[in-house]
């Protein structure tokens, strides 16, 4: 049964990662140019965002894993869970954690790093003339990823030797628990600094492009949802630029032939129509790009995704802000916890012996923890709402240096260069998930699960207790359960104690993650306020380097026929709607008319 239940676990975590990296394989084809598509760069990003998403998603296996072993409705170990196959249970979780957790610190500081390099490093004319050999591609890529393996090489250095907090008088630091957490190791000491360093940069990051992208993803969803389909705008377009142009003809014939040229009102005329024709041009070649013309399969086939889910955007906007402001009171509500009642304050990271306030989400996991894998369903869902936000963080702001864009991020339009860093950007604010998410969102969840013992003396020495006849002595497993009982019954999760050893031997990283979760939350509750004020420009942000800012609030203003646009977007047929010609032609030819008459 035991290894029945194991394999069930693990096999779930592979179907996770499967569809993990299909993720990641979407959001690299969706946001790369297809013209600059280069299969290193291709391959490095999602197999690096792959990776990071695995690492994320182990937690809910460990909570299973570590929580088989024991019984919630009696607070009591298992007949198969003696303390060798405990043992042996987190001894290959460790395993696992050390390995994905190195693989993440390689891809980011060395592989990504490289490929950049590797890509830069290519010149199509010397590689046509034969005059650019992959050795020398190779050389020159190694040259400046040098700098790099050194970087890499100085950080697990000083992990190595730097010594480990050493005031450790008072605040509880007698408990079993704590004391476990002090390393001696120095390779897992190297390993935990450095781990520690990657994750307190990326929860810098985090705190920027996350909590605005956490923002605006609910609030774009109701807000900026296009009501044209793309086939009766390219319709429309078409009908308005052959207006336009036989407008401009007609000008162009009337005054043929004349001296002086153009009369003031026809040059007028003529400019505008002209200056409208390249705006038509534009919005052509944007309505032929949003209907997927001349893209791959997989691009269209997201366009059709996302005609069909357009008329539940709205609702789906609305659950995801409800969902979104959940997480904002949770983390609030674990923040001022910790803050109060942490048991060793800034000398371990603020570390929560146990829950004193309710805190909705965590309740939630805790409880269908209960039946695997419901909780492996929710927990995958939370992660992959932070991990879009992020995305649209960084699609909103954009790579910066400062105040200067250094790169744009948009759909079909991302550079192999800024794709890289991206992900080198998605790397960082991951590793920051795996500290935000066990310690602020889900603490109990993380660390202990559903698990719970007994408190009621046993009968005979040696036994377990029974808690058949005293219910109300089955009490949830704790840091601060220090009793002969739940340290028999009680195993942490392994990712909380990896964790809670980076806050507890090195505590600057442990304060300064916790009192970066409050920024968090002020940026996001800033963006969400203004946001409700002013509508996000998801979409126009995308096109304002192709038309007016007029023009796009136009193409993606309200019309009131966003059924009608599915089905169109559905069909790829467009309608031309009244009025669709152009204006200026329009306006000039009913001149024209009266002029006549």
């Amino acid at each position: 049964m035991a290894l029945l239940q194991t394999s069930l676990i693990w096999i779930a975590y592979a179907v996770a990662v499967v569809l993990l990296m299909a993720v990641a394989a979407i959001f690299v084809y969706v946001y790369q140019t297809p013209r600059d598509r280069a299969a290193s760069v291709t391959t490095v990003c999602i197999f690096t965002l792959s990776a990071l998403l695995a690492t994320v998603m182990l937690l809910p296996v460990d909570v299973a894993l570590v929580s088989s072993t024991t019984s919630s409705k009696t607070g009591r170990r298992k007949d198969w869970a003696t303390q060798d196959r405990v043992d042996n249970i987190v001894y290959q979780l460790k395993i696992v954690y050390y390995f994905l957790y190195s693989l993440d610190a390689v891809l980011c500081l060395l592989v990504v790093p490289f490929t950049y390099f590797w890509y830069e490093e290519y010149d199509e004319v010397a590689a046509e003339e034969g005059n650019q050999t992959v050795g020398q591609r190779f050389w020159g890529a190694l040259k400046y990823t040098l700098a790099f393996i050194a970087l890499v090489i100085i950080l697990f250095l000083v992990g190595f030797f730097v010594p480990i907090a050493k005031d450790r008088k008072g605040g509880h630091f007698d408990l079993d628990y704590l004391q476990h957490l002090l390393s001696e190791n120095r390779g897992e000491r190297a390993l935990t600094f450095a781990l520690g360093l990657l994750i307190t940069i990326g929860i810098l990051i985090y705190i920027v492009y996350t909590a605005a992208g956490l923002a605006l993803l609910p609030v774009s969803f109701i807000k900026s949802a296009p009501s044209i389909s793309a086939p009766t705008l390219v319709a429309n377009t078409e009908s308005a630029l052959e207006t336009n142009r036989e407008r401009q003809r007609q000008l162009e014939g009337r005054n043929e032939g004349r001296e002086d040229g153009l009369a003031p009102k026809d040059r007028r005329e003529l400019d505008a129509l002209v200056r409208e024709e390249r705006t038509l041009v534009r919005r052509e070649r944007l309505a032929a790009e949003a209907s997927g013309e001349g893209k791959g399969w997989l691009i269209k086939t997201w366009r059709k995704i996302e005609a069909i889910f357009r008329p539940i955007k709205l609702l789906g906007g609305i659950f995801i802000l409800l969902v979104a402001i959940v997480i904002w009171i949770s983390m609030l509500i674990t923040g001022i916890d910790k803050g109060k009642n942490s048991i060793c304050k800034r000398h371990c990271g603020y570390i929560l012996g146990h829950i004193h306030i309710f805190n909705p989400i965590n309740w939630v996991l805790v409880k269908s923890a209960k039946v695997f894998p419901v909780d492996y369903v929710l927990f995958a869902l939370l992660v992959l709402l932070f991990f879009s936000g992020s995305v649209v963080g960084i699609a909103v702001l954009g790579i910066r240096f400062l105040w200067l864009q250094v790169f744009q991020i948009r759909k079909g339009h991302t550079s192999p260069q800024a794709l890289l860093l991206a992900t080198v950007m998605l790397t960082l604010i991951v590793l920051a998930l795996n500290y935000s998410i066990p310690m602020m969102v889900v603490p109990q969840y993380a660390t202990f699960g559903p698990q719970t013992y007994c408190d009621h003396p046993p009968k005979a020495p040696g036994e377990q207790p029974d808690c058949s006849d005293h219910t109300y002595h089955i009490i949830a497993c704790s840091e601060t359960a220090n009793s002969a009982a739940a340290k028999n019954v009680c195993t942490p999760s392994v990712v909380s104690t990896f964790l809670n050893r980076i806050t507890m031997n090195f505590n600057f990283f442990g304060v300064v993650d916790f009192w970066a979760q409050f920024a968090f939350l002020a940026v996001f509750l800033i963006v969400f306020l203004t946001s409700l004020v002013r509508t996000p420009k998801m979409d126009e942000y995308q096109l304002e380097q192709d038309a007016d800012e007029d023009e796009e609030e136009g193409l993606l203003g309200s019309t009131g026929r966003r059924f009608g646009a599915t089905w169109q977007d559905l069909t790829g047929r467009g309608s031309k709607t009244k009025g669709s010609g152009s204006h200026v032609a329009a306006e000039h030819s009913h001149d024209d008319q009266r002029d006549e008459d």
